[in-house]
């Protein structure tokens, strides 16, 4: 995937070009403290699904799909029936799945067949094992008959050849598949890497620190690789006496990176044609270092104002990797070699680099591995090792001509395919050829798109059916007492349907959590202001929360206090924690009060947090607030960079009409409107931000629900609103609060500043709220391994808070694990059904929407975010090695932009695996309400989404507004309409569907979500 620059460009414009490119293979995760979701493989989204996945296989070797026996393991649990296997091969196009392989066995029998097979060991001692575990088989017998000439003559070739061919082979990978260190380490099993690595980190570490480190490298102004040449020579943990002349070296390096690379570059790989990809095989050895320079550097208003520029990442790497290369062709070659050195050493010593070759990949028995291993150490004569290379060749023919294991394949085969004895029996070698070869037709990675086809399709068959059975249920309720406006994230599934199933008049609606107010937030107490938005988008507009005019003595006060709580956190406990008297003496002084608090955080962690918290309120002060959000007309359109204070009556009222009319709430309004944000709180959680808000960049949504609120509550807009035909009656008034997902708790704002008339039905819906919120604590102790069994609503919500407070609590909360589909639709098509915490609901009333533009508002906005979400869980599930960031417990915080395993590893990226452990890996399924040509049409006139829709990223099905039919999408034969059994079980009330259950479920019927 390497995009060729002319060699006859100068090195610096081909550079920019090849930077440029490894944008579309390195992670784009922004510093953790900005962390939002996205696509993993963003770079391949221009392909289709399979391809893509395909593609990053064979760059990154991760594997993209749950492995086989984990499907099998669905299958015999139900989670897979046949008839989705058979639907899968459908819609992979797989030719001539009804044609005849061998007698009655058509190929779609023989393909399912072999994808139900178990894995097993090869080989004779798995046969000879079989036939002693299951005595005088005749089947077996036979299919050892029929196989006994299969496979190549155990005769040894040439084994000179073979070496000629395997060093072309392997020398042709590097600059596309590797390194000249990774070749290294292949042949002698000495891998320079990890010292490269450990080398490097530290220096990238200082670098992009964000505030984290105790010392700064006085030339970081200057630019990374200007900071590295200044202080590598001199590292006193380096080691670099070890490395001939290198301090001389490095003093003489070109000051210009650039120039550097065209000195280094030839002296490891010569041929020019191999540079970019012999640079992107270096990025893509540590992608996480890699790819937080590049952020950076495509990013520099995001960081610190440190220079941070790829080609001096690039320059370090090459200088690093030709060093430590040529010390170990050195040490082990006798002279220090580059990529064609090291081939013309490899030709002139044909049976050590065919013995070598063999020994590292794992191609020889535990005899011929133990006299490979004593040669190397033993550094033995050429008469030596070509007796040996002899003996390597004979076994590899041997290996190569077993049938033992096709045997064993064909064996498994037919009793799968319920073969009839006489009929195996008559079967011949051309018949069980055949049979074989069809068997294998697919390869892993094709394999795995079948199960993931079957796997979405069965989820699909229970959602559709889901939403057939529930269509025309919940068309007449009672007028709403209040109308509560949540964010789409698929965990307030379970607190609407909860709060709908106590309070059966109340209407609950999703979007996205930033409720249309895209800004840029300053909190009371924030030094500086922080964009509350899409991360796609530039806020230009500034709200700032201030002190009440009676309150500002109050408000006063308090900013002196926090200051000096602050400063003594800072200056006094981190400021004095490397000193070599004051540490220890604070540590004495403090280890009474902190083995007490330490011991309450351990025996009762949420009544300890929230006593701290309680604690730092009252010391701190409570101050009462307001919004700074109404600005006079402006003077000019306000940008990023000069940001308007506040929105004109005109913005507001824009603002508040555009959003009401997505989610379709325009008319019949309750007295209580509820603007309902969301976020996260938990200690000691690098990954906080992958908890909160999305829409609000990885941060709380309560401001910007706040801010809607006071929007919509102002006489001047609602003037405005009138105008465009929104009129909201006086006796409405618009609330504000903030939903904690991780302790289920709830922030109210501005409670006192509703209507005197208003507060007997504002204090009904806190208490109603929080019944919610204690109902849904129930249900998710249901996914926690820790959590009580069964349950009161009380002991639930005492128990997630206590994991919210929890120093040592690697899963605070589970975020969006088991995401799995997005509903866009009014609220009848989903309310009163039970759907797991599994699905985005997205509020969209088609009945408004004649020409279609606010629902492609609605696709271009929701579609890449909960695409975003489901593609990065999909990925770091099912290889979290390569695409996920490993387990939480050993993680360790980086400079505050990425996390580390331990000290010594590429940084991370990705989510740890206590956030996906649970997941169900699939795509997102997303289905609207509205008709099949509408939601073509979007697609056709919008590039993003025929990425994500026409190259299979989402899979998406249309529910008819008027007449209900389901159709789905598919990529390759377009709308296919749904006709599946629309049966579902009912239950009275949630608890009654997930009491004692820890398995994900399917959907229900929800009795008490409808009345």
């Amino acid at each position: 995937m390497t995009h060729a620059a002319s060699p006859e460009l100068p090195l610096r414009d081909r550079l920019a070009g090849w930077i440029e490119h490894l944008a579309h293979v390195l992670p784009a995760q922004a510093p953790i403290r900005d962390f939002v979701h996205h696509n993993t493989l963003h770079g391949f989204q221009h392909l289709p699904f399979p391809e893509a996945l395909a593609a990053a296989h064979r760059l990154t070797g991760a594997m993209p799909y749950l492995s086989e026996a984990r499907f099998r393991e669905f299958l015999a649990e139900g989670r897979i029936r046949l008839e989705d296997l058979d639907a899968a091969l459908d819609e992979t196009g797989v030719e001539g799945l009804g044609a005849l392989v061998w007698r009655h066995l058509a190929r779609r029998d023989v393909l399912r067949a072999s994808l139900c097979l178990p894995a097993a060991p090869n080989g004779a001692a798995r046969l000879g094992w079989l036939a002693a575990e299951r005595g005088d088989d005749p089947l077996l017998a036979r299919c050892v008959a029929l196989t006994a000439g299969d496979g190549p003559q155990a005769a040894a070739e040439d084994w000179r050849a073979r070496a000629a061919a395997r060093a072309a082979e392997l020398f042709a990978m590097v600059g596309c598949q590797g390194t000249l260190h990774s070749l290294l380490a292949h042949l002698t099993g000495v891998d320079v890497f990890e010292q490269e690595r450990t080398l490097l980190q530290r220096h990238l570490a200082a670098h992009l620190d964000l505030g984290m480190a105790a010392w700064r490298n006085p030339q970081r102004g200057e630019g990374f690789y200007a900071a590295w040449r200044a202080s590598a020579a001199c590292d006193i943990v380096w080691g670099i006496d070890e490395l001939p002349d290198a301090r001389d070296e490095i003093a003489w390096l070109p000051a210009d990176p650039v120039d550097a690379l065209a000195g280094e570059l030839p002296r490891l790989v010569p041929d020019e044609a191999l540079w970019q990809g012999y640079l992107e095989r270096l990025a893509l050895e540590l992608p996480g270092w890699s790819g937080m320079f590049l952020w950076r550097d495509r990013n520099p208003a995001r960081g610190d104002g440190t220079p941070v520029a790829m080609a001096d990442y690039l320059a370090v790497r090459v200088i690093l990797e030709r060093l430590l290369v040529e010390d170990l062709t050195r040490r082990l070659c006798g002279s220090a070699l580059d990529l064609e050195g090291l081939r013309e050493w490899c030709t002139a010593h044909p049976a050590r680099f065919f013995v070598c070759d063999a020994l590292r990949s794992g191609a020889l028995d535990e005899g011929l591995q133990e006299r490979a291993a004593r040669l190397v150490a033993e550094d033995a004569d050429e008469a030596v090792w070509e007796a040996l290379a002899e003996a390597v060749a004979r076994d590899a023919a041997e290996r190569r001509a077993g049938g033992a294991a096709r045997a064993r394949r064909l064996h498994d085969l037919l009793a799968a395919l319920a073969v009839p004895a006489g009929d195996a029996a008559q079967m011949d070698a051309a018949g069980a050829g055949a049979l074989l070869a069809c068997a294998d037709e697919l390869d892993g990675l094709q394999r795995g798109h079948v199960w993931l086809l079957a796997y979405e399709r069965r989820y699909r068959e229970g959602l559709l059916a889901a939403l057939t059975a529930n269509r025309g249920r919940c068309r007449q309720l009672p007028a709403p007492s209040a109308q509560v406006v949540m964010c789409m994230d698929d965990r307030e599934e379970g607190t609407r349907r909860h709060l709908e199933e106590i309070v059966p008049d109340v209407r609950t609606y999703g979007a996205a959590g930033f409720f249309g107010v895209a800004m840029a937030w300053r909190g009371l107490d924030d030094a500086k202001t922080t964009a509350l938005c899409p991360v796609v988008v530039q806020p230009v507009h500034v709200v700032n929360e201030v002190a009440m005019p009676e309150a500002l003595v109050a408000a006063e006060r308090r900013q002196r206090r926090r200051r000096w709580r602050l400063a003594w956190r800072e200056r006094i406990v981190q400021g004095t924690r490397r000193s070599p008297l004051a540490g220890p003496l604070l540590v004495l002084l403090a280890a009474p009060l902190a083995l007490a608090a330490l011991v309450a955080g351990a025996l009762s962690p949420g009544g300890f947090g929230q006593a701290v918290r309680g604690w730092r309120e009252r010391f701190d002060g409570a101050v009462a607030t307001r919004l700074e959000l109404t600005a006079e007309a402006p003077a000019a359109a306000p940008a990023p960079d000069a940001p308007q204070a506040g929105f004109t009556d005109d913005e507001q009222a824009l603002r508040v009409a555009n959003f009401l009319g997505m989610i379709g709430l325009t008319a019949d309004f309750a007295p209580l409107v509820l603007l309902l944000g969301h976020g996260s709180g938990s200690r000691n959680n690098p990954h906080l931000s992958a908890y909160d808000c999305g829409a609000c960049s990885g941060r709380h949504g309560g401001p910007n629900a706040r801010t809607f609120a006071a929007m919509a509550n102002r006489p001047a807009v609602r003037q405005r609103l009138a105008e465009r035909g929104i009129a909201i009656p006086a006796t409405t008034w618009f609330l504000a609060a903030e939903h904690n997902t991780c302790d289920d708790s709830v922030e109210w704002y501005d409670l006192a500043a509703a209507p005197q008339a208003a507060q007997p039905a504002v204090d009904r819906l806190v208490g109603q709220l929080a019944e919610a919120c204690r109902a849904h604590a129930a249900e998710r102790c249901r996914r926690l391994a820790s959590a009580p069994l069964r349950p009161s609503p009380w002991l639930a919500q005492r128990h997630v808070s206590g994991r919210a407070h929890d120093l040592s609590q690697a899963r605070p909360e589970l975020g969006h694990a088991t995401n799995a589909a997005a509903v866009i639709g009014r609220r009848d098509l989903t309310r009163g059904l039970f759907l797991d915490r599994r699905v985005f609901l997205i509020s969209y009333d088609p009945t408004l929407d004649a020409d279609g533009s606010i629902v492609e508002g609605i696709l271009l906005a929701a579609g890449p975010v909960g695409a975003g979400i489901a593609l990065e869980y999909y990925f770091s599930t099912v290889d979290n090695e390569r695409f996920g960031c490993g387990s939480k417990v050993t993680h360790n915080l980086a400079g505050r932009f990425g996390v580390m395993e331990g000290a010594d590893s590429d940084l991370r990226t990705g989510l740890p695996l206590q956030m996906v452990e649970i997941h169900e890996a699939m795509r997102l399924l997303v289905v609207v309400e509205q008709s099949p040509a509408t939601l073509s049409a979007i697609v056709g006139r919008q590039p993003a989404l025929q990425e994500l829709v026409g190259n299979g990223w989402i899979v998406v099905a249309s529910c008819d507004p008027d007449s209900g039919a389901l159709a789905c999408f598919c990529p390759r034969r377009g709308w296919l309409p749904w006709a599946g059994k629309a049966i579902l079980p009912q239950v009275g009330r949630s608890a009654e569907w997930f009491a004692g259950q820890s398995a994900p479920l399917p959907p229900a019927i929800v009795l008490g979500g409808a009345a």
